[in-house]
């Protein structure tokens, strides 16, 4: 009895002290005061937008007038302002409703497009060898310092004028119209997606165990296989966070679609509504913000929706085992 007590007691302390600096980290953010913190700090983050959603319902006369507090002291709230927003006829109304379908034309492919190109490219990237593999992987990782904004112009022109090398006419100008300019913005968010999305996605297929890739082959998988059955669904977290990624990117962009895709009512997306809502009507705070919650509402059911496989898809690869 005597001699196992001390024991007990150093194994104890032994595990209560971290050892190493992650180890202390780590027992810091785990603690009270930490959590106590994290919990303000949420708060403080979400009051204005809680507050933003509460002025979206009040009707134009109160959310012009009184803060957005007064709501719970003399609760007044319309539908209106979302009417007006999304349905409204005039032009001071934002007319969103066309905005949030071309919204959904413009994001949906451009998150599908890179992410499928991506997977194929990151799965040749680790598991088929070739002649230059290192260096075109080190080439598209290094795509991904390039500014957008310098590859706006050429590839503008390129869509306006086409190739041409040596009097040879490689490739003809786009020379589309109306609804047909979807298809710029889904190349150029394509292009602009794909050295992150490879280099992501490569990390992700070149951690999967070889054992399981050699099985497949002595059972005769081809890599179109091996790609369908095994990569796809092992790599699930990371696909979704990528998307979640491209998809809130796509979303919210404004310089792309506006640039390739134009500011007509038959292709501009619901951010090119909000910021001529913002600059030339500012002053109708009922409509902003309702039509900020318009352009919230798609991303916070995809987030919420594929979040468990975000959260996996961040948390893959940190351990082992």
């Amino acid at each position: 009895m005597t001699t196992a007590t001390p024991t007990v007691a150093v194994g104890t302390q032994e595990t209560n002290v971290p050892r190493t600096t992650a180890g202390r980290v780590r027992k810091r953010l785990n603690s009270r005061t930490a959590t106590l913190v994290s919990i303000v700090i949420a708060m403080v983050w979400t009051i204005p937008t809680f507050g933003l959603l509460v002025s979206s319902f009040r009707p134009e006369d109160e959310i012009k007038t009184t803060g957005w507090w007064t709501a719970f002291t003399n609760p007044q709230f319309t539908l209106e302002n979302y009417q007006q927003v999304l349905f409204g006829r005039s032009s001071s109304s934002g007319q969103l409703a066309g905005s949030f379908i071309n919204s959904l034309a413009i994001t949906i492919p451009s998150v599908l497009f890179p992410m499928a190109f991506a997977c194929l490219a990151a799965y040749a990237l680790a598991w088929i060898n070739f002649r230059g593999r290192d260096w075109l992987y080190i080439a598209i990782f290094a795509l991904q310092i390039v500014p957008l904004q310098m590859a706006l112009v050429p590839l503008l022109k390129f869509f306006s004028t086409g190739v041409t090398l040596g009097g040879v006419t490689l490739m003809p100008a786009w020379d589309l119209v109306d609804e047909q300019k979807f298809a710029q913005v889904w190349f150029a968010h394509t292009c602009f997606a794909l050295p992150f999305a490879v280099f992501l996605l490569h990390n992700f297929i070149s951690q999967l165990p070889g054992d399981l890739m050699e099985a497949a082959r002595v059972d005769g998988a081809t890599h179109p296989k091996i790609f369908r059955t095994i990569v796809l669904p092992l790599i699930t977290p990371a696909l979704a966070a990528f998307g979640i990624f491209q998809f809130l990117w796509v979303w919210n962009d404004l310089l792309v679609a506006l640039i390739f895709a134009g500011g007509g009512d038959e292709t501009a997306p619901l951010t090119v509504k909000l910021a001529e809502m913002a600059g030339t009507r500012g002053n109708e705070w009922q409509r902003l913000t309702a039509g900020a919650f318009v352009s919230i509402v798609v991303p916070l059911v995809v987030f919420l929706s594929l979040q468990r496989f975000f959260v996996r898809g961040l948390l893959a690869g940190s351990v082992k085992g």
